[in-house]
C-alpha cells in the first residue's frame, strides 16, 4: 500500500514540477547558441554551491525521468528527463534538449500544456 501511494506521489509531484518549468520557460529558450542565464549571482561561493545543486537536482531528474519511462511505471518520463537535462551541466546537453524537443509527440505535449495557460509555444531554430 505504501508503495503505491509512494508511485502516486511522485506522479503527482513530477507532473506538477514539470508544468510549472514548461509554463514559466521562455519561448524562445531554444532559439540561440545558449540560453539566458536565469539567476546571476556576483559571489563566487554561492555561484559554485548553485551549480552543484544543480547538476545534483539535475541528475537525479535524469534518473527519476528514466525509471519513469518504463512501461508500467506511473510519471512523465520523457518530461522529467528533459528538465533534468536543462538543470545539470553536460557536454553536447544543448543539442540533446533541441533533439527531445525537436520530438513531435514532445513538442505537442508541451505546446499543449503551453497553451492551457495562455502561454506562446515554444521557438526551436532547425
Amino acid at each position: 500500500m505504501a508503495a503505491a501511494g509512494a508511485a502516486v506521489a511522485a506522479f503527482v509531484v513530477s507532473l506538477a514540477a514539470a508544468v510549472v518549468v514548461i509554463v514559466r520557460l521562455p519561448a524562445d529558450y531554444f532559439v540561440g547558441a545558449a540560453p539566458r542565464p536565469i539567476l546571476r549571482v556576483r559571489s563566487r561561493v554561492v555561484t559554485v554551491i548553485l551549480r552543484i545543486t544543480r547538476n545534483v537536482v539535475g541528475a537525479a531528474l535524469i534518473v527519476l525521468g528514466a525509471i519513469m519511462s518504463i512501461p508500467g511505471v506511473p510519471g512523465q518520463g520523457i518530461l522529467t528527463m528533459l528538465l533534468g537535462l536543462m538543470l545539470a551541466d553536460v557536454p553536447g546537453k544543448r543539442r540533446l534538449e533541441r533533439r527531445l524537443v525537436g520530438r513531435a509527440g514532445v513538442r505537442r505535449a508541451l505546446d499543449r500544456i503551453r497553451a492551457r495557460w495562455h502561454r506562446p509555444p515554444l521557438e526551436i531554430d532547425s
